[in-house]
């Protein structure tokens, strides 16, 4: 397994154009926040968003400790607040399903522009490194990775 300094370097090959990585600091978080709100409104008797985000965090986990946590509390209060956006009556499903799509489409037009695939193509495990990658600047700030 690549260490998080590899995976990052890695990502950063196919995200160098202004465009793109503007397009990724605007979509990634919409698409991670979405995702999220689909599996909240998804029937069942799992709570599949926690479960989904447990699973990130285990991933990331194996990566870096600091990472896992940091992670997990943006996942945390990205769950808090769609929970409260549904029990406010937000139709949920609909407008994360709308933010999903579009989002998806400003990345691809990111890569457009780019002229390189996304990563994921490459392999999947890079969607869970685009939300790390998003918040680099972050990370760095705290002194938490590079």
């Amino acid at each position: 397994m690549m260490t998080l300094p590899q995976w990052l370097a890695a990502y950063d090959e196919s995200h160098r154009h202004p465009f793109n990585i503007a397009m990724h600091k605007l979509c990634v978080p919409l698409i991670a926040l979405s995702l999220l709100g689909i599996l909240i409104v998804l029937p069942g008797p799992l709570p599949w968003a926690w479960l989904a985000a447990l699973a990130a965090v285990a991933w990331y986990w194996r990566l870096s400790r600091a990472a896992a946590l940091v992670m997990a509390v943006f996942g945390g209060l990205a769950l808090l607040l769609l929970t409260i956006a549904q029990s406010q009556g937000l139709p949920l499903g609909v407008v994360s399903l709308l933010v999903f799509a579009l989002a998806w489409a400003g990345q691809f037009a990111g890569h457009a522009r780019e002229g390189k695939k996304p990563s994921f193509t490459q392999d999947l495990q890079f969607l869970l490194i685009g939300p790390l990658w998003t918040l680099r600047a972050l990370w760095r700030r705290l002194g938490l990775i590079e």
